[in-house]
C-alpha cells in the first residue's frame, strides 16, 4: 500500500482517500509496478554496486535488510559529507 491508513485517524482527507482507493485498484498497481522501473531498481542497482554486496552473503529478508539499510546509510553520509567538503 502506497498511503497507508489507520482506521484510528478520522481526519484523512477526502482527497487522499481518492489516491488510496485508485492505488489499490488494478489500474492504479499496474501503474505502481511500472513506476518501479524508473525509481526504486535503478536506486538498488546503484547500492549494489558501489558497495559490491550482490550477491548478497546471506538469505532472507530480515537478514538482507539490515545490510541494505546500513549501506544506504552509509551512503548517504557519504553525499552529505562530499556535499560539506564541496567533493563531486
Amino acid at each position: 500500500m502506497v498511503c497507508p491508513v489507520s482506521e484510528i485517524y478520522n481526519h484523512t482527507s477526502s482527497d487522499r482517500l481518492q489516491l488510496i482507493e485508485f492505488y489499490e485498484s488494478k489500474l492504479g498497481q499496474v501503474i505502481i509496478y511500472s513506476w518501479r522501473f524508473i525509481s526504486v531498481e535503478p536506486l538498488i542497482e546503484h547500492i549494489k554496486d558501489v558497495f559490491r554486496i550482490d550477491p548478497l552473503p546471506i538469505r532472507g529478508y530480515h537478514k538482507a535488510a539490515a545490510i541494505i539499510l546500513l549501506s544506504i546509510l552509509i551512503y548517504q553520509i557519504m553525499i552529505y559529507y562530499n556535499c560539506k567538503t564541496g567533493n563531486k
